[in-house]
């Protein structure tokens, strides 16, 4: 994972993002989406807001650490701090939300793109490699957008951009273990999926007992818990793989509820 070309990945998709939400109406604004009391415009907000902390960590590392030491580094308290950001963007109509969003991406991106390549970033449980946040960015705008994407009824189109967020949920395949208290297993899984463009991506030993198939939009839809494992169509094999693919997560916190089984009639992979 080059940084020039994850900078690229995370701008394209950004500017997917973008244009998903740039013509919505103020009552398309107020949807509700299946994250619990969120409507479209909590998750724009919440996206400015993890651009804007990912900026200052790439451009003023100082600033960042005396932030998440004023919010905590435990488990949840990130979480916490974006609840209580929120309330700075909601209060913002349509289009100065909108306008907000723009300039925390573009400011996060551009802080982002200029960091030295080997350098580590602080971030909110050890500093990181740039690529690496940059992929964590390209996860959240997947797991929102196909939040605000479910709330408006629209299919989105994936492209093999979508490699770095398998790579990233490959990467923290041991956080659903955490999340639930739980110790990972020792044995590294394998992971076969298939990309948008039908091109095979594998990771992990050919060896390995425990492995994971499928699509890859299906794999970033588990890990980012915006479907139910049985609403995928991804197949583990070993007792350890099936137990992951009922826990997995590619982001640090709570689990949290997840979406319900039966609540999409099917995979947007598959649709």
């Amino acid at each position: 994972m080059t940084a020039h070309d994850v900078i690229a990945d995370l701008t394209a998709g950004a500017e997917d993002f973008d244009r998903m939400v740039a013509g919505l109406t103020d009552e398309q604004w107020t949807l509700p989406t299946p994250a619990e009391g969120w409507t479209v415009a909590h998750q724009v907000g919440h996206l400015a807001f993890v651009f804007r902390i990912a900026g200052l960590a790439a451009a003023d590392p100082a600033a960042f650490t005396a932030l998440t030491q004023r919010i905590g580094t435990g488990f949840g308290a990130f979480d916490r701090a974006v609840n209580a950001a929120l309330a700075e963007y909601l209060v913002l109509p349509r289009e100065a939300l909108l306008a907000r969003w723009r300039a925390e991406r573009d400011a996060g991106v551009a802080a982002l793109a200029v960091v030295p390549d080997g350098t580590l970033v602080p971030w909110l449980v050890r500093p990181i490699p740039a690529p690496v946040l940059c992929a964590a960015g390209m996860t959240e705008l997947f797991a929102h957008g196909q939040d605000i994407a479910d709330a408006l009824g629209v299919q989105r189109r994936h492209t093999d951009r979508i490699k770095r967020i398998v790579e990233f949920v490959v990467h923290t395949w041991e956080f659903g273990y955490q999340a639930n208290d739980l110790t990972p297993p020792a044995e590294q899984f394998r992971f076969q999926v298939t990309a948008p463009s039908g091109e095979q991506w594998t990771f992990g030993p050919a060896d390995a007992a425990q492995s994971v198939t499928g699509s890859a939009v299906d794999l970033c839809l588990l890990a980012t818990r915006r479907r139910h494992h049985s609403d995928l169509g991804l197949v583990a094999t070993g007792t350890d793989a099936r137990t992951w693919i009922g826990l997995a997560q590619a982001y640090r916190g709570p689990a949290g509820r997840g979406r319900a089984a039966g609540q999409f009639a099917s995979s947007p992979s598959r649709a």
